[in-house]
């Protein structure tokens, strides 16, 4: 990220929550105090606070500069976003680190971590058979990781054709049954996105 930016980071820096405050400026400097107070936790290298618009861009920019700093580490990214609940966030970043690890696939991982909803970035090089496999069995682990956190496989990207398979761990028989039979209701001709949530 800092070489596709002009932020600069603390040494050993593994993480960055990004946290803005909103409201009548009568109150923010004590929102902003409060916040950053809250912040200081074991394990925190660094708080900045924008003091000025250009700091706040400035700030932006670092995550901003995600995507093509993903593109410099790997040529192709497989991008879910999955959501858990906030109190568990903990235990799904550990738990991909660790299938990370296990499939030697480098995992990016950014969000909203307000809501529980993380983008998991699996980097890859498609070329590479080994690796695109790898990814593939990475993919079903995370999903069976963030349905044992009580999570859910999509957040804003939707089911679609990517996930239809994966539905069916999250949901059971009868919501599957109602949700076809609303489709058959509104759409019995499946003219409106056809196939993309369930394999017929």
């Amino acid at each position: 990220i800092q070489d596709y930016s002009d932020i600069r980071f603390p040494e050993g820096s593994g993480a960055m929550l990004m946290i803005e405050v909103d409201g009548p400026l009568a109150g923010l400097r004590e929102q902003l105090q409060a916040v950053s107070q809250a912040a200081q936790v074991k394990g925190v290298l660094d708080i900045r606070v924008a003091e000025t618009e250009q700091e706040r861009k400035a700030l932006w920019e670092s995550r901003k500069a995600l995507s093509p700093a993903q593109r410099a580490i790997a040529p192709k990214k497989i991008n879910e976003d999955v959501v858990v609940p906030v109190s568990r966030l903990p235990e799904l970043i550990e738990g991909l680190e660790t299938l990370g690890q296990k499939y030697a696939i480098r995992i990016v991982n950014f969000g909203h971590a307000g809501n529980g909803n993380i983008h998991v970035n699996l980097l890859i090089d498609p070329d590479d058979p080994g690796q695109a496999e790898a990814a593939e069995q990475c993919l079903d682990e995370v999903f069976d990781l963030v349905l044992s956190l009580r999570g859910t496989l999509s957040g804003e990207h939707g089911i679609g054709l990517v996930k239809r398979e994966f539905v069916s761990r999250e949901l059971d028989e009868t919501a599957l049954a109602l949700m076809k039979g609303i489709k058959q209701q509104f759409d019995p001709d499946q003219i409106l996105n056809p196939g993309k949530l369930y394999v017929e």
